[in-house]
């Protein structure tokens, strides 16, 4: 499994990459082998600020459908299209390609909150 360093991890399993104001988030390299294929995913928040730790959307693998969870407050800007294709590019490159969602962070203080990559290995056991 990956646990890129230049990442910041929540509870929930999402990723964020911070640039400046500006992120991308996506669902982490364990959940995306813990959910098995994915098959669908639906964003219909885009435009929206939203909570940290509130719902931007689903994630529907095979067996099961997961919710996905802000990072940290913030402006939904993008939503990465060619996941409507191509649903698995989130298996395949979940730290890549399969990014979800670019967002303007309103409280970078939220940031601090957020783990690093070794406190997410060890949250989930790797």
């Amino acid at each position: 499994m990956q646990f890129p360093e230049h990442l910041r991890y929540t509870q929930e399993h999402e990723w964020i990459a911070v640039e400046g104001d500006m992120a991308t988030v996506g669902i982490t390299d364990f959940a995306q082998r813990e959910l098995g294929d994915i098959v669908y995913v639906d964003i219909p928040t885009a435009g929206k600020e939203l909570d940290a730790h509130a719902s931007f959307g689903t994630v529907e693998a095979v067996k099961t459908v997961s919710d996905l969870y802000m990072p940290v407050k913030g402006t939904i800007l993008e939503i990465n299209p060619r996941l409507n294709e191509s649903p698995e590019l989130v298996n395949q490159d979940p730290y890549g390609e399969g990014w979800m969602i670019k967002i303007k962070i309103s409280d970078p203080e939220q940031l601090k909150q957020l783990l690093n990559a070794q406190q997410y290995q060890q949250l989930v056991g790797a």
